[in-house]
């Protein structure tokens, strides 16, 4: 599915699936990496700062990344072992959702820390992107800890000692009390977030929907941006009407299995053709 080549301290790609920086970074499921200047995308992400593009023959440079880097962090991150040309060609036998992919084919769905995911999806809670982004770089600058390019995303454990007005310069609203009780529940255990991966779908959403503010949309957004589960679909009011117009208010079973990345070409078909969902 890839192919990697190192030298000069960066990390070469050659990838046999499609891949679109601004689909991938730039889609709603990550909220600190942005476009620069010079045309590469530059955000952080597990700690680590990231410069990367897309060269004109195609191949994907992150730049001052080493082979144990790449092995250890990006590999993963972005869930580069994932066949998804077979994803789509098994879900292309629904010629909607045939459509649909070809219009989001380049989408890579991340594979991001999980206590940095779930707080971001807190704060994206009725919020718009140009909000979520500010509030999330309010926090980090805050609480976080100084490194290349900004700061890094601040633990849980960092945050539960505070109170919601703490969090008051961030100006987060009624999200405040929702971000200090996760980050208590998961400092302390109740809520243990390295295990979601292992546990079905279901079981994983349920421990999620321990934490206040969290219900079914923002678990499957934590579930399926961190937790490898691809069977979770995020549903907002928006996707339930592309939904409801595009296939009658039911996923086809083509799209099951691959539920969360269906729900991204969805999303991306709907905004790049301007479906009349309202």
């Amino acid at each position: 599915m890839f192919t990697a080549e190192f030298k000069n301290n960066n990390t070469y790609l050659t990838l046999s699936d499609p891949f679109s920086l601004s689909q991938t970074l730039d889609c709603g499921q990550a909220f600190r990496f942005e476009e620069l200047a010079n045309g590469r995308w530059g955000g952080i992400a597990c700690d680590r700062y990231l410069e990367l593009e897309i060269t004109a023959d195609g191949q994907v440079v992150l730049y001052n990344v080493n082979e144990t880097e790449f092995e250890n962090v990006w590999r993963d991150f972005f869930d580069l072992d994932r066949d998804y040309s077979k994803i789509i060609e098994e879900i292309s036998t629904n010629e909607v959702l045939k459509n649909a992919s070809e219009y989001g084919k380049g989408i890579r769905v991340l594979n991001q820390p999980p206590w940095e995911t779930l707080c971001s999806f807190i704060i994206s809670q009725n919020n718009n992107i140009k909000r979520i982004k500010g509030i999330i770089s309010r926090l980090c600058e805050t609480y976080g800890e100084k490194t290349q390019g900004g700061y890094t995303f601040p633990s849980a454990e960092k945050l539960a000692p505070l109170t919601p007005e703490d969090l008051a310069p961030l100006r987060a609203g009624f999200r405040a009390k929702y971000i200090i009780d996760a980050a208590r529940k998961v400092a302390n255990g109740e809520v243990n977030l390295e295990v979601l991966k292992d546990l079905p779908y279901l079981d994983a959403r349920a421990e999620l929907l321990k934490i206040k503010g969290v219900g079914p949309k923002v678990a499957d957004c934590a579930l399926l941006f961190s937790h490898r589960h691809i069977d979770a679909f995020p549903k907002d009011v928006w996707i339930k009407r592309a939904l409801t117009v595009l296939f009658g208010g039911e996923l086809p079973k083509e799209a099951v299995p691959y539920a969360g990345i269906v729900q991204q070409y969805i999303f991306f078909f709907a905004r790049e053709t301007k479906l009349n969902i309202e």
